[in-house]
């Protein structure tokens, strides 16, 4: 594939910032419960708070990824990408330090500051920075790739906190973060927008944006359309120009919504119901990225092309009904390893969902539309857990109403099945003729 050559020091940055970020995922359940509920199996709090902080943190992503998309198609990705790299290495320098009470509600209060910006803008500025340097026949492919080295360096990360110390595990974190950042703005060049991508919707050339703002009437307007800060005009405006860009919109809401549901209360329902601690986690985790990783890396490239992006998102769609129903329904811990490895079927999902959206708009408009469909996914993240939650909390109590622990993973997998029917609805774009644009100015920073 054209171009992927030069995308390599991108996908180590990616690589050892995902390193750094899940490494401590297996970890960090055992250190709340033992900050916060210390011997106990079952906390209501602690579930809570981890719910309550999802909910702000999305709040915070809400706002801020269309406003970071806008800034990176402005002044460039490299810019952009050095701030959510930098701030991610606080919050791990905490817990590097010590893990008692006082230290983690520090590093819970600065996770949420900091992650209100991080979280998600590292993908969402990669994604762009994909999409200007390949074109729309192989961004499927591209971004596959680009997923598959996040779940490879999520195998690793969770591999490595399997067999290091939790103290360790935190310290080898904050180190890989910090190499993530220099290596960031070291080797990797800012983004130079081809002049042979296709632009379905803006044209730079003519300097003017048509799209259709209300009652179906094309409208012209200059290109500056979209402010730096973009509003929720802006946005609503950008999701009438394509019904295909709409239903993806919906599809990534729902998708999140049970995608967040399921990871917030996932690991705490396995501790109440199995037992399971930070090992069993990592194994967990390891089953899943294996699979994801061989599915995005070798699957994905070899099936798109034949399937294409609309027929993948449906299959992946589908199978993450069904892993999370199993997780819902397990009644051994083998079951919650067979469902891991749906990971190899479910994981196209999200690939294809940026795919379509980026060949929805022009070339120097990849970021806002990445940042703003990763707003609307920001969204789903602010209800999720304030409704799964409550729920899996009461469900894991000796109050739940019947005997069913697995009932709120259950009905993340029925909200998958929504964003399943929406996506079975979405058809390919017809072919539109190419405009040429030139590379898009950048505003140093």
């Amino acid at each position: 594939m054209e171009k992927l050559s030069g995308l390599g020091h991108l996908f180590m940055t990616i690589f050892l910032h995902t390193f750094s970020s899940f490494m401590v995922i297996p970890a960090i359940t055992d250190v709340t419960m033992a900050a916060i509920c210390p011997g106990q199996e079952e906390c209501s709090l602690a579930i809570y708070l981890s719910g309550f902080q999802h909910a702000i943190i999305g709040v915070g992503t809400l706002v801020m990824m269309p406003l970071v998309g806008n800034l990176s198609d402005k002044y460039g990705r490299k810019a952009l990408l050095t701030v959510p790299l930098t701030f991610t290495i606080i919050p791990l320098v905490i817990l590097a330090y010590s893990r008692t009470r006082n230290y983690y509600y520090a590093y819970y209060v600065l996770k949420i500051l900091t992650a209100m910006f991080c979280e998600g803008s590292v993908q969402c500025l990669a994604l762009a920075y994909v999409a200007d340097n390949v074109s729309v026949e192989g961004r499927a492919s591209a971004f596959g790739i680009l997923s598959g080295i996040g779940s490879c360096a999520f195998v690793c990360g969770t591999l490595s906190a399997r067999f290091l110390s939790t103290a360790s595990t935190f310290q080898v974190a904050t180190a890989v973060a910090i190499v993530a950042a220099v290596y960031m703005r070291v080797f990797l060049r800012d983004s130079i927008v081809a002049d042979d991508l296709s632009a379905p919707l803006m044209s730079e050339r003519t300097g003017k944006v048509h799209d259709v703002c209300s009652d179906g009437k094309s409208v012209k307007k200059d290109l500056e359309v979209f402010k730096t800060m973009p509003s929720l005009e802006d946005m609503i405006c950008l999701l009438k120009t394509s019904v295909t860009f709409s239903q993806a919109a919906v599809v990534m809401f729902f998708n999140n919504l049970a995608d967040v549901g399921l990871h917030a209360s996932l690991l705490y329902y396995l501790k109440a119901r199995f037992h399971f601690n930070k090992d069993q986690f990592a194994d967990l985790m390891v089953i899943s990225g294996i699979a994801s990783t061989i599915s995005q890396l070798f699957l994905m490239p070899m099936l798109a092309p034949i399937l294409g992006e609309e027929m993948l998102l449906s299959i992946g769609l589908f199978f993450n009904c069904v892993h999370m129903l199993l997780f819902g329904i397990a009644w051994s811990s083998w079951v919650s390893y067979a469902a891991a490895m749906f990971s190899i079927l479910f994981i196209f999902s999200q690939p294809c969902i940026r795919s379509i959206v980026s060949k929805q708009v022009g070339p120097c408009d990849q970021g806002k539309a990445q940042g703003c469909i990763s707003g609307i996914g920001s969204f789903a993240n602010v209800v999720s857990p304030l409704a799964f939650s409550p729920l899996t909390a009461l469900f894991l109590s000796e109050k739940a109403p019947f005997n069913f622990p697995g009932f709120s993973l259950m009905c993340c997998g029925f909200v998958s099945m929504v964003a399943f029917i929406q996506s079975i609805m979405i058809r390919a774009a017809p072919p539109i003729s190419n405009h040429k644009s030139n590379t898009c100015n950048y505003v140093d920073a």
